[in-house]
C-alpha cells in the first residue's frame, strides 16, 4: 500500500439539465452559500466548509459527474501522483485551474470517472454579514433551510471493483476501511479513506452492468435530529426522497437519500458513523450472500434500500431495457 498522496476531497462537480432549479435545492434547502459564478457554472460550499467552493454546478444536456478533485499532500505529492498515474497510463495532463484553486492533474479510474488533484487552494473569506464570532468557522450558520455543515464523500458505481479499489489503494493511497464480498466471492463494495473519516469514497457495483457511473455526494449535517428537520423539507417542498432516515451498517451512519431536480444523487447524514484511529485497522468484511449481512449492513434500521439504490446513476442508461442483476 502506498503512502496517500491525497489527504481530503476538495470538491465535486456535477452536470445539470436544470441548474436553476438545482441551484434551488442546494442553496435554499441546504444552506450552500454561492461564492461565484462563471459561464455556465456556480460555485457553492457549506458553512464549515473552508475553500471557495467544494460544490460546483455546471449547466448540461443531462445529469452527470463533471470530475471529482482531491487535495494533494503538498506540492510534492502532486507532483509524483501525477508521475505515478502517467505511468499506469491513466494521467490526462495538467490544466491551469479553475476557480478557488491553482493548476491540477486530470486523471481517470480504471472506468473512467474523471478525477483531478491539486494542492494550491483559495480560502474562502466571509463578507462582513456572515462573519461569526466563532475563530473556528469560516461563516456563520445560514439562516435558510436546515444547513449542511460540510462536504463529506462521494459514491462511485463500477462494472467490477477489484480493479477502481487497487488503483485508489495502489496509486492514490487510500485504505480500505469497509469491504461487501457476494456470492463466489465477488467483491461487491468497498469503502476507502486517507483520514480518520470511515470512508471519502465509496466503490459499488453498478446492478445494470454499466462502467464509470455516478452514485451521489454527500453533505454532513452532524445531528440526526436535523436529517428529520430535512425530511419533513424534503417532503413539504416536492424533493423525492429515495430512502431513509434511517442508518446504514456500514459505516453506521445516519442517512437519508434523495434526488436534486437535476438527477443527482444526494446522501444527507446526521452523524460521523465511526472515526478510525487504528493504524493497523483490519478491514471490516460483510458476507452479503448471506441474507443477515446484506440487510444489516445496507440498513441497521429504516425498512429496505429500494432496486433505484443499485441500479440508477448517472448518466441514466436505461437500466430497465438493460437488466437488473443484484
Amino acid at each position: 500500500m502506498a503512502e496517500p498522496l491525497v489527504v481530503q476531497l476538495a470538491h465535486v462537480e456535477i452536470v445539470s439539465p436544470k441548474p436553476d432549479q438545482t441551484l434551488w435545492f442546494f442553496h435554499d434547502l441546504l444552506g450552500l452559500e454561492e461564492t461565484t459564478r462563471e459561464g455556465q457554472s456556480v460555485y457553492l460550499r457549506a458553512y464549515e466548509d473552508w475553500y471557495h467552493h467544494t460544490l460546483k454546478i455546471t449547466e448540461g444536456p443531462q445529469a452527470g459527474l463533471g470530475h471529482i478533485a482531491w487535495r494533494a499532500a503538498s506540492e510534492q505529492a502532486l507532483q509524483a501522483l501525477a508521475e505515478r498515474l502517467e505511468r499506469a497510463g491513466l494521467g490526462r495532463g495538467w490544466d491551469d485551474g479553475d476557480l478557488g484553486h491553482g493548476r491540477a492533474y486530470r486523471f481517470v479510474t480504471p472506468e473512467g470517472h474523471p478525477m483531478e488533484a491539486l494542492w494550491e487552494v483559495e480560502y474562502y473569506q466571509a463578507p462582513e454579514a456572515l462573519r461569526t464570532a466563532l475563530r473556528n468557522r469560516p461563516q456563520k450558520r445560514p439562516l435558510r433551510g436546515v444547513p449542511v455543515r460540510r462536504i463529506d464523500h462521494v459514491n462511485i458505481m463500477v462494472q467490477t471493483v477489484g480493479p477502481v479499489r487497487d488503483f485508489l489503494v495502489d496509486l492514490l493511497g487510500f485504505r480500505v476501511r469497509e469491504q461487501k464480498i457476494g456470492r463466489d466471492g465477488e467483491e461487491v463494495g468497498a469503502w476507502l479513506s486517507v483520514s480518520p473519516l470511515v470512508h471519502e469514497i465509496a466503490v459499488m457495483r453498478d446492478a445494470t452492468g454499466s462502467r464509470g457511473r455516478f452514485h451521489h455526494v454527500a453533505y454532513w449535517y452532524g445531528y440526526p435530529q436535523h436529517l428529520l428537520d430535512a425530511a419533513d423539507v424534503m417532503a413539504d417542498y416536492g424533493v423525492r426522497i429515495e430512502a431513509g432516515p434511517g442508518k446504514h451498517g456500514t459505516t453506521q451512519a445516519y442517512f437519508m437519500y434523495v434526488f436534486e431536480p437535476g438527477g443527482v444523487r444526494v446522501e444527507l447524514f446526521g452523524d460521523t458513523g465511526y472515526l478510525i484511529f487504528d493504524p493497523t485497522w483490519k478491514t471490516v468484511v460483510w458476507d452479503v450472500s448471506n441474507e443477515s449481512d446484506l440487510e444489516r449492513s445496507s440498513i441497521w434500521f429504516g425498512g429496505r434500500l429500494p432496486e433505484t439504490f443499485y441500479t440508477y446513476g448517472v448518466p441514466s442508461v436505461g437500466w430497465e431495457a438493460v437488466g437488473v442483476r443484484r
